[in-house]
């Protein structure tokens, strides 16, 4: 008897290793798509496509692809998941996308891989401190603030070595951290699925920007080459609004939202050095610096922060009409 209680506790104590390192898979995913989205995003935007391209081809390809995942016959969703899918469309959808563009083509690729991703864990800390009474421990401020003190090296030394960025830029890339916060802890607490959550943020985007794209004639795919505009519609449509999504949503199950942000934080280091060889953009001593205090504050926000517990998806809702008998 013994024996078998000493091996369901040591079941048991695995649990949360397995939870966190599954975490951190996921999440290693999102982070590789998301930090070549922003050097991708902005090989486009500084050429012939512009924002708008950018978001008629992540939010339409993406609700195209997803659509079936709450749409198709037998996986329709209740009446209240709809509203809070377009809650989340409004927080990390349509808004985010055009604030990150806006920051990509006012800014640099470094520097909005800084500024956003960086700044993310930091407001998700403090929102969850204000508004649900959940003040972060010694190790999570400093590691925050290693964070905040990285990135203040960054913006830096950038502007030593390429000139004072645009005041408008950091203003969006900033607005759109605090959007991405908001959605993470808001996600932990809702009943959907990370597949869910994704088909609602594309459908409603899609829903609320193409009319309007189409209406005032924003195209500009006339003068891109077909490589060009291949290329984003894979990126943006398939990984950006399906893949990195789902992994992203999937991490903040099973890390929680302050690890799984924390852990996004690490895309300035890995976007800087993808924009050397795409973008011609090299960094400065001081920003490999900066990055190494980005790095340690996400190692110390990481590991202050437990496991998620396992958190069940929405039931699937059938109409009664649907249903067949037994």
């Amino acid at each position: 008897m013994e024996g078998r209680g000493a091996l369901a506790a040591s079941a048991d104590g695995a649990k949360p290793a397995r939870r966190r390192l599954a975490g951190l898979v996921w999440a290693g995913v999102a982070v590789m798509i998301f930090s070549g989205w922003f050097v991708v995003t902005r090989f486009s935007v500084t050429r012939e496509l512009r924002i708008w391209d950018i978001t008629a081809l992540r939010f339409g390809v993406g609700a195209l692809l997803l659509a079936p995942m709450v749409l198709r016959r037998g996986s329709r969703l209740p009446r209240g998941a709809w509203v809070e899918g377009l809650l989340f469309a409004l927080l990390w959808g349509l808004p985010f996308v055009l604030l990150v563009a806006l920051g990509l083509q006012l800014t640099s690729a470094a520097e909005a891989a800084s500024i956003a991703p960086t700044l993310m864990p930091v407001f998700a800390g403090l929102f969850a401190w204000a508004f649900l009474h959940d003040p972060p421990g010694r190790a999570l401020r400093f590691g925050y603030a290693a964070i905040v003190l990285g990135l203040a090296g960054l913006v830096t030394a950038g502007a030593a070595a390429h000139g004072a960025p645009d005041p408008a830029g950091l203003g969006a890339l900033v607005l759109a951290a605090a959007t991405w916060a908001t959605y993470t802890l808001l996600f932990r607490r809702s009943g959907l699925s990370p597949i869910q959550a994704a088909a609602l943020i594309c459908i409603w985007s899609a829903a609320l920007f193409l009319p309007v794209y189409l209406l005032l004639g924003l195209s500009r795919f006339g003068l891109a080459s077909t490589g060009e505009i291949a290329l984003q519609a894979v990126y943006q449509g398939a990984l950006m609004s399906g893949v990195a999504i789902v992994t992203f949503n999937r991490a903040v199950n099973l890390l929680g939202p302050s690890a799984a942000t924390a852990i996004i934080a690490l895309l300035p280091a890995i976007a800087t050095v993808l924009a050397v060889p795409v973008l011609g953009e090299m960094p400065t001593p001081g920003q490999g610096v900066a990055i190494a205090v980005i790095v340690a504050g996400v190692g110390l926000v990481a590991r202050a922060t437990p496991p998620a517990r396992p958190r069940a998806p929405r039931d699937i809702v059938i109409p009664p009409a649907e249903r067949t008998p037994a």
